[in-house]
């Protein structure tokens, strides 16, 4: 395994993987745990080669955000992730990635707006840049991202679709199934940040999440339903409640109703200085 910083290194790593085969990208911010781990056996499924990109991208923070002490461990990523049989690490500085000048933002409409799209204003205007520039760095064949994230995974399939992107395709950009722990709390490095306390508070979002879900599903008003589980967090410990709400999987154009097409829950609540997402299928013919 190779870890390159320097776009010229990258582009003649890839160049040599790419003669023995198919390659599959993993995006990430590093501080490994085994949800990111997860995409890259996904990955390796889907192609001869994983590269994965480690990069604190700063134009998706805003600027009261964590940037400044999102968990940087680059040492022990690599070695997680020679463990797990990856090619190629692409860990860039941040000049490398924005050199002085750089004045180009990718701004995807529809899917973005809304949820965390409206809480943290310019952040999926970062990832989509972001994301295009690996796309175009690396070139894959496929690209692997958390459903953690679904906005985020339905931003990606938006710009790659509308930008008629062929590396990957969209039909190439896989979302793999959420990592959680046994409390049914989804894997995320913010995770750290919790305290014992703040840890036993965010392991019942996943039960009240499963809760509204099985009103829903058994002919709940969605409304009262969700009504009720931003009342549920709060009472469970929870600061605030950003959004809790069904959307179409796909458009996540808001649902008063199940409508037979694929939904989702989707969840972000604060806890002391953390925020946590979440995101569950709803109804019978839900992508898991």
């Amino acid at each position: 395994m190779q870890t390159v910083n320097s776009l010229n290194t990258l582009k003649q790593a890839v160049e040599d993987l790419r003669q023995s085969g198919r390659i599959a990208l993993v995006p990430t911010m590093g501080a490994l745990h085994e949800g990111h781990l997860a995409l890259v056996r996904r990955a390796r499924e889907l192609a001869d080669h994983v590269v994965v990109s480690i990069f604190v991208n700063p134009t998706q923070f805003g600027p009261n955000e964590d940037l400044g002490r999102y968990p940087r461990r680059l040492a022990a990523d690599e070695a997680l992730l020679e463990a797990e049989g990856a090619a190629l690490i692409w860990a860039p500085q941040a000049a490398e990635m924005y050199p002085q000048g750089f004045a180009t933002s990718v701004e995807v409409g529809g899917v973005s707006e809304g949820y965390c799209g409206a809480a943290r204003p310019g952040h999926f205007a970062g990832v989509a840049t972001v994301v295009l520039k690996l796309f175009n760095q690396v070139q894959p064949d496929f690209a692997v991202f958390g459903e953690k994230d679904w906005q985020q995974l339905a931003v990606i399939r938006r710009m790659a679709q509308d930008l008629n992107l062929t590396s990957p395709c969209v039909e190439n950009i896989v979302g793999a199934p959420i990592v959680r722990e046994e409390d049914g709390l989804a894997l995320s490095s913010r995770n750290a940040y919790l305290s014992a306390a703040e840890r036993r508070v965010a392991g019942r979002l996943n039960g009240l999440m499963r809760q509204a879900i099985a009103q829903i599903e058994g002919g709940g008003e969605v409304s009262a339903v969700l009504a009720d589980l931003d009342t549920a967090l709060l009472a469970a410990g929870f600061a605030s409640v950003d959004y809790a709400a069904l959307a179409d999987a796909e458009s996540l154009a808001p649902l008063a109703a199940l409508t037979g097409s694929p939904a989702r829950l989707l969840v972000a609540a604060r806890i002391g200085g953390t925020r946590l997402i979440d995101n569950m299928p709803v109804g019978s013919n839900a992508r898991c």
